[in-house]
C-alpha cells in the first residue's frame, strides 16, 4: 500500500519532467531516447496518481466573491457610485418642484439662490445671472442624494468634449420591451450595461460605463449603433431613440453645460421600486451595491471593434445623409446600406399603393421591415449644423423619419416606391402591387377616378411593378 510521502514525491516529480519537457520543446538540446523516456516515465506517475484520485493538474486561482454590500462602509459607496456615475464635477443640477404649479425640473446648483438682494429670479434668468455661483459637486452631496435630503442629477459632458459613460432613456409607451432588446443587443455585442428603472417608474435607462475618459463622438456612435443593431434583429425602436442618449451631442454647447441624466438610488422612489437597477425580467437586485461593485465597465480600445460589429461597417445610423449639395441635387444622395439583410425572407409581398405604400407588418421579418422604414429616413442636416457651431441641438432630432407606423401596416412615402423596389429586387422577393383610390363625394356628387394615361398603359405598369 502506498503512503503519503511516495505520493508527494511523486507529484514533485512530476512537476520536474513538466519542466524538462518544457525546456526540450523550446529548442534544448536532448537525446531522443531521453525525451522518449521521460514521456514514459510521465504518462506513469500520471496514471498512478489518477489511479488514487489525486489531482495533479495545475489549481486555478479561485475568482474573488462579489463584494457585499454589508462589507461597503458609507464612505466606500459614495466612492463606488461617484466613479461610476461620473460627470462634471465643477458643477450638477438639483431637482426642484413647486408647491403651487406641480411643475418640477433640474437647475444648476448655486450658492445664491434665493438669497434677498443677491438671486434676482424670476426676473432674470440663471444663465444670465452675474451673481451666480455654481456648488461644485461633492461627497456630502452625494450622500444628500442616497439619504434623500436632495435629488441631484449629473452633466456627462465634459468640458474637453468626453465622457465616462453613456446613457441611453426609454420612455415611450413599450418601453419595457424596448429597455429589453437593447440590453440583449449589449449582451450579444459583449458590452457591459445595467438597466434602470426611472424614478417615475415609467421609463429606464441604459447605462454603459467606460473604463477611462472616452470622446462624446464615439461613445454616441456606440450608442447609435447597439440601437441601430437592436432595430435590424430584435425589435423596432422609434427613431428618436437617437435623441434619447446622454450625452446628447458630441460638443460642448457655448454657454451651457449640454443635457443632463438623473441620478439612480434616489431615496423616495427607491422605496416604491423605482430608481433601481433590475436584471433582464425587470426585477430590482435584491443588494443594489453588491451588483453596482460587480460591474466591469468597457475599455475605451473595444469601442470601434464592437461598433463594427454591431454596424457590419455601415455608419451607426444606417440612413441617409442630406447636406446643401444634396438639397440641390437629389438624385445623386447617397443611398442607405446595401448588405444583404439576415435571416428568411418571404419569396413575396403584396403591397397596398393607396396614399401611401402600405406593407403589412406580419408579412415583414424585422430585418426587412427596419430596412424599409429607414428608406424614409435620413439624418437632419440642422442638427449637424447646430453641433458644429457648439450651439444646443435641444427639440432638433437627429433622424427625421417619414414612415408612418399603423397598428397593422407600415407606409412609406409613395416617393420611396423605387427604393422599396430596388430592396426587394436585391432581395429577391416579388412584389404585388395593389392600388387602392379613396374619393371623398362632396355635395352628392360622385367622383370617378379618371387618367390621363393610355388604355393598356395602366396595365404595363402593374407589369412593370
Amino acid at each position: 500500500q502506498l503512503t503519503e510521502r511516495p505520493f508527494v514525491a511523486t507529484e514533485s516529480r512530476l512537476l520536474t519532467l513538466f519542466a524538462l519537457l518544457e525546456q526540450i520543446s523550446a529548442g534544448t538540446e536532448a537525446d531522443s531516447d531521453e525525451l522518449s523516456a521521460l514521456r514514459a516515465e510521465n504518462s506513469r506517475l500520471i496514471a498512478l496518481l489518477e489511479s488514487h484520485g489525486i489531482e495533479w493538474r495545475a489549481r486555478q486561482q479561485p475568482t474573488p466573491p462579489p463584494v457585499e454590500s454589508s462589507r461597503l462602509s458609507t464612505d466606500e459607496k459614495v466612492a463606488l457610485f461617484r466613479r461610476l456615475f461620473r460627470g462634471r464635477t465643477d458643477v450638477f443640477p438639483v431637482r426642484w418642484e413647486s408647491k403651487t404649479t406641480g411643475k418640477s425640473g433640474y437647475a444648476p446648483a448655486c450658492a445664491n439662490e434665493w438669497r434677498a438682494g443677491v438671486c434676482e429670479k424670476p426676473r432674470i434668468k440663471c444663465g444670465d445671472c452675474a451673481n451666480r455661483m455654481l456648488i461644485p459637486l461633492s461627497d456630502a452631496v452625494i450622500y444628500k442624494h442616497l439619504a434623500g435630503d436632495h435629488t441631484v442629477g449629473v452633466y456627462p459632458l465634459l468640458e474637453d468634449d468626453s465622457c465616462y459613460f453613456l446613457a441611453v432613456d426609454f420612455d415611450e409607451a413599450e418601453w419595457r420591451d424596448d429597455a429589453q432588446a437593447f440590453m440583449q443587443s449589449c449582451a450579444e455585442l459583449g458590452v457591459p450595461a445595467a438597466l434602470e428603472i426611472s424614478r417615475s417608474g415609467q421609463g429606464a435607462h441604459a447605462w454603459v460605463f467606460f473604463a477611462s475618459r472616452v470622446s462624446a463622438r464615439d461613445a454616441r456612435r456606440l450608442g447609435a449603433a447597439i440601437i441601430s443593431h437592436t432595430c435590424a434583429r430584435t425589435r423596432q425602436l422609434r427613431l428618436t431613440s437617437y435623441d434619447r442618449m446622454f450625452p446628447n451631442q458630441d460638443t460642448m454647447p457655448k454657454g451651457g453645460f449640454g443635457n443632463l441624466i438623473a441620478l439612480p438610488l434616489q431615496k423616495g422612489p427607491r422605496e416604491q421600486g423605482f430608481s433601481v437597477f433590475v436584471d433582464p425580467d425587470l426585477r430590482p437586485y435584491p443588494d443594489q451595491w453588491a451588483f453596482l461593485a460587480s460591474i466591469q465597465p468597457m475599455a475605451a480600445h473595444d469601442i470601434e471593434p464592437t461598433i463594427l460589429r454591431a454596424t457590419g461597417g455601415v455608419h451607426p445610423l444606417d440612413v441617409t445623409f442630406i447636406d446643401d449639395e444634396d438639397l440641390a441635387t437629389p438624385w445623386k444622395r447617397e443611398s442607405t446600406s446595401t448588405k444583404k439583410l439576415p435571416g428568411p425572407m418571404p419569396k413575396s409581398l403584396s403591397v397596398t399603393l393607396a396614399n401611401l405604400i402600405y406593407f403589412e407588418k406580419a408579412k415583414l421579418p424585422q430585418a426587412l421591415a427596419n430596412r424599409l422604414i429607414r428608406l424614409a429616413a435620413f439624418q437632419n442636416p440642422e442638427f449637424y449644423k447646430a453641433q458644429a457651431m457648439r450651439m444646443s441641438v435641444w427639440d432638433k432630432p437627429r433622424v427625421i423619419g417619414c414612415a408612418e407606423s399603423y397598428p397593422q401596416h407600415i407606409a412609406l412615402p409613395r416617393g420611396c416606391l423605387d427604393a422599396a423596389l430596388f430592396t426587394a429586387a436585391r432581395e429577391r422577393h416579388r412584389l404585388r402591387p395593389e392600388r387602392r383610390t379613396r374619393c371623398r363625394p362632396s355635395a352628392g356628387r360622385v367622383f370617378r377616378r379618371q387618367s390621363a394615361s393610355r388604355p393598356g398603359s395602366r396595365r404595363r405598369g402593374d407589369a412593370a411593378l
